[in-house]
């Protein structure tokens, strides 16, 4: 990060970001002071946060891969992230080079880095808009150019919409996104869960993202169910992410696993 990212309107590096603290959690270099101190907070307060990160990104990787082997070639990842290692272009590339993947974004820091990165493709691109937003976003003339929705489309709400309160209703922003994509669509979803914790410890969790450009929220199993509303879940269902379809684990990674829900969903 440095002189490009200081230029874009609304830039505080003393603010945590989220997108910067994901980054350092999994090992990038793109964060800056503060969002290192915010992760370390969340990291003293148990020992498997170390894990939380590394736990989504491997169920990413997984859910992307499986849907990529279902023959499915148009991918839309809605609030992406900074593009780092095993992101989902890279993932599908390794099974259909001729993939294409439009990533979403409403961070002007994470797309300004973003187009940087994916300048030279003409399959993967990023735009800047707002998940709230859900037509705009199926409008939008860089989606449409590279996104089909005639066809089979998987769309990423991966480790996004726990920054989504509940007045701006989650559930029915992907339900906006269910109707309008086509039957044989995948959804692809993780969301931080407060099942299973205690409340004092999910409290204290979600006080540091409150200081953050995205405070978030840990939501209930049945909470995060109704997202799928309108998709028959691929087994083993809605469960921890580091149990969708894992191999056995270490005994810190499917702890850090137990803090997030996820699954995959196709549309009849």
């Amino acid at each position: 990060m440095g002189e490009q990212e200081s230029a874009v309107p609304g830039f505080d590096a003393t603010i945590p970001n989220m997108a910067r603290m994901y980054d350092y959690a999994l090992g990038g270099k793109d964060n800056f002071a503060a969002d290192r101190e915010a992760v370390e907070k969340l990291f003293s307060l148990s020992p498997e946060n170390r894990d939380v990160p590394r736990a989504n990104r491997r169920f990413l990787s997984r859910t992307v891969r499986y849907v990529a082997e279902q023959g499915i070639r148009q991918f839309l990842d809605l609030g992406t992230g900074l593009p780092s290692q095993g992101h989902v272009h890279e993932v599908v590339g390794e099974i259909a080079p001729d993939a294409r993947v439009v990533y979403v974004d409403y961070d002007p820091v994470v797309v300004n880095h973003a187009n940087a990165l994916l300048m030279d493709s003409d399959s993967v691109t990023v735009v800047q808009a707002d998940i709230r937003d859900p037509q705009g976003i199926l409008t939008h003339p860089v989606v449409t150019r590279l996104i089909d929705f005639s066809q089979p489309v998987a769309v990423l709400f991966v480790a996004v919409l726990h920054g989504i309160p509940d007045r701006d209703d989650p559930a029915g922003i992907v339900h906006a996104f269910a109707k309008h994509v086509s039957p044989g669509s995948y959804l692809i979803l993780s969301h931080l869960t407060s099942a299973g914790h205690s409340p004092e410890l999910v409290a204290q969790k979600e006080e540091i993202f409150a200081r953050s450009n995205a405070p978030l929220s840990y939501r209930g199993r049945d909470e995060i169910a109704r997202m799928f509303e309108g998709f028959d879940l691929i087994e083993p269902g809605l469960t921890a992410v580091t149990r969708w379809r894992g191999a056995e684990l270490n005994r810190n990674l499917d702890a850090a696993g137990q803090w997030w829900l996820g699954g995959v969903g196709r549309k009849q």
